[in-house]
């Protein structure tokens, strides 16, 4: 199954389609070689691509966070500091949310801003960007740059769908399951999960338009 740029346009009808049109054989390329050829399939991963990356609009994460902003959205990374100090800090941010996890190394060693989420589904973390790099053929700093063009963006997020058996979950239409495990993880809980509701009424409208 393949998408049209008609489709691509009527779906993400937020964002310009000077801006959409390009990035559909992109796409689709990314949907054949990672199996995302299903109508339910295709509404899954749209859905999830809408919400990630704000209608196709973003490739890097932004982290330009007030400190007020800062405790609700990431409140237990900054009770034990002064949280003034990464006030509108993109890279002080990442260094300190990322740290020590997903193959990061510590605040100091820069790897949180390094290896920050990148793509249309945001690939975060060293271990991530290591595993798509050697994928791809590409060390983990090289895949930094290339999930910041179309054709990386859209990969990165067929391979992140792909390496967690999201095409099977896709099947059996569960739409809130895919959520949780894209943006609060496999551990995470379902309550943790960003614009849930925007997520789930995206999905309703992609299986409408990509059929």
């Amino acid at each position: 199954m393949k998408i049209t740029s008609k489709q691509l346009v009527s779906f993400f009808n937020k964002t310009s389609a000077a801006a959409v049109e390009p990035l559909v054989d992109d796409l689709n390329h990314a949907m054949e070689q990672f199996f995302i050829d299903t109508p339910q399939r295709v509404a899954a991963f749209m859905a999830q691509l809408d919400i990630e990356s704000g209608g196709l609009k973003a490739r890097e994460e932004n982290l330009n966070y007030s400190a007020k902003r800062l405790t609700e959205v990431f409140p237990r990374h900054f009770k034990d500091v002064d949280v003034n100090q990464y006030d509108r800090n993109p890279e002080k941010i990442a260094n300190r949310v990322y740290r020590d996890r997903m193959g990061n190394g510590s605040e100091s060693s820069g790897d949180g801003w390094k290896f920050r989420g990148r793509g249309f589904i945001q690939l975060t973390g060293k271990n991530n960007y290591t595993a798509f790099g050697k994928a791809m053929g590409m060390s983990a700093e090289e895949v930094s740059k290339y999930m910041e063009s179309a054709e990386g963006a859209c990969m990165s997020a067929g391979w992140f769908w792909e390496t967690n058996k999201l095409n099977t979950i896709a099947d059996r239409g569960q739409i809130d399951e895919i959520s949780r495990i894209i943006n609060a993880g496999p551990a995470g809980s379902l309550a943790s999960v960003h614009g849930l509701d925007k997520r789930r009424e995206s999905y309703k409208r992609a299986l409408d338009i990509f059929r």
